[in-house]
């Protein structure tokens, strides 16, 4: 006995679920992420606007956290501080670094982190508004050079919350890898500016707050801290981007 084709059993296939990006690269933020310097800058803004006769205190330092530096040094102009722009940088970021000499606090996990996802294949690169001299003390710092490039203040024209600074990444990663896209990279921040520079450029967000406290957003990671998070725990993040929209893990 013989069938018609078309009356031939059909076989039913359930279609594949999108495999999960590779990780390719992890883009560090580093004041309050990598290293805890936050404390620094404040002290560095209170000394500023206060020796000019201002009123500045860590309450009004702590709104500011992430910022470009040059939109802060603006707005320490109109708290009456009667230097250029470039002067109000030169100063702060050079209070922030003789204190990075005298004793340099680590956030925690942060090394262990950077140094595992580094032995796991996974290119890392940092993405700061500090200066390239204040960046470059933390990078010599390390144990190994973990990160393949900096981008820092200086080198963006529109800082955080702009996403230049993490586009600015991304392009300089494929240069070397031209399947690279934003879909294989994640970030890890700590500031409001930060992360919405980093989501704005469609990067996974792993948002790790330290001196501000973050507002709800289904659309990033949340951890309280980096201590004992693995490779694993970031392949994850961007492994859950392809299911529901956030939470966290």
């Amino acid at each position: 006995m013989y069938l018609r084709a078309d009356l031939e059993p059909q076989a039913h296939t359930v279609p594949a679920s999108p495999a999960a990006p590779e990780l390719k690269a992890a883009l560090w933020d580093m004041d309050g992420t990598l290293v805890d310097t936050e404390p620094y800058w404040i002290a560095a803004e209170i000394e500023l606007v206060t020796s000019h006769g201002g009123h500045w205190d860590e309450q009004l330092a702590t709104s500011m956290v992430g910022n470009a530096l040059e939109t802060s040094a603006e707005i320490f102009q109109g708290m009456g501080v009667r230097l250029s722009v470039r002067e109000i940088v030169d100063q702060l970021s050079n209070s922030v670094i003789a204190s990075v000499r005298r004793k340099l606090p680590w956030r925690p996990g942060a090394r262990e982190l950077l140094a595992e996802l580094d032995g796991r294949g996974v290119r890392c690169a940092l993405v700061t508004m500090s200066e390239r001299p204040l960046a470059q003390e933390i990078v010599n710092a390390l144990d190994a050079p973990y990160f393949e490039f900096m981008v820092t203040g200086d080198q963006v024209a529109r800082g955080k919350p702009h996403p230049e600074p993490y586009l600015t990444a991304i392009d300089l990663l494929r240069e070397a890898d031209p399947t690279l896209t934003a879909a294989h990279c994640v970030a890890l921040e700590d500031s409001i500016p930060g992360v919405a520079s980093a989501m704005a450029a469609n990067v996974a967000t792993i948002a790790i707050p330290h001196v501000v406290q973050l507002p709800a957003d289904a659309r990033r990671t949340m951890w309280g801290t980096l201590a004992g998070r693995t490779y694993d725990d970031v392949a994850a993040v961007l492994a859950a981007r392809g299911g529901p929209a956030g939470g966290s893990l």
